[in-house]
């Protein structure tokens, strides 16, 4: 009995290394954290969607997850609004080809819509970054993209939970939506690319950039997906 269960606990031994599924290398993992607070009306939510379709499948947005040293990359899509709602649309996904990405985009544009109260900058940050833990990926970068149309007004403040994801290695990307109008009875807040600026984005070749209004938003994320993607260096502020 005693040789039997020997053996026994050796062959579990030899078999827990090969059922232990190794890391998959992938050139960057992204989260899209993107604001669904109630500021965004059903024709704006739609802008916003669709601009993430269209350029996650765009030749240019595949052409730079093909460049890479691993020709691929991970990504994760999560919707935020206040402190109380943060949640995956798309958990980690390897795109590593047109198909994928099409996929990718695909499932997107089928999701649901929701919106939320509240703005809560530094919470979407917050969860983004748990969602490293689980994506059973490897990379050298780990990127945040935070997209939005306003200033924290619920949670933690943006910089603080900014500066300790930073101090961990993450880097943390902008892309403001500058609204023409008013919200809420409040005037139109023309300051918010500064808030970003210096709220929000951090970390090693970190940047922004802003969309004029959400008309423009397609065009402003295509172009930060393309930086993202890009190992070459950038700037903190980068035209579009």
């Amino acid at each position: 009995m005693k040789r039997r269960t020997a053996l026994a606990g050796s062959l579990a031994a030899l078999a827990a290394p090969s059922s232990a599924r190794a890391a998959t290398s992938v050139d960057l993992q992204l989260v899209l954290a993107v604001d669904v607070s109630r500021s965004i009306d059903e024709v704006e939510a739609e802008l916003q969607r669709r601009g993430y379709v269209e350029a996650l499948t765009s030749q240019r947005v595949i052409d730079a997850i093909l460049s890479g040293e691993n020709r691929r990359v991970a990504l994760c899509y999560t919707e935020w609004a206040g402190t109380h709602y943060q949640v995956v649309v798309i958990d980690w996904s390897v795109i590593d080809s047109p198909s994928a990405a099409r996929r990718f985009a695909e499932k997107l544009a089928e999701a649901p819509r929701t919106s939320q109260s509240w703005t809560a900058v530094g919470a979407a940050m917050a969860f983004a970054a748990q969602r490293f833990e689980v994506s059973g990926c490897e990379s050298k970068r780990r990127v945040i993209d935070v997209s939005g149309d306003g200033r924290t007004n619920d949670g933690p403040p943006a910089e603080l939970v900014r500066d300790r994801l930073v101090a961990q290695g993450i880097v943390i990307n902008g892309l403001p939506v500058m609204m023409n109008r008013s919200n809420f009875g409040r005037p139109p807040d023309n300051g918010l690319d500064r808030y970003y600026e210096e709220n929000v984005i951090g970390g090693p070749g970190s940047f922004m950039i802003a969309a004029e209004s959400f008309d423009d938003f397609g065009r402003a994320v295509r172009s930060k997906l393309i930086r993202e993607i890009s190992t070459a260096p950038t700037s903190r502020a980068a035209p579009a």
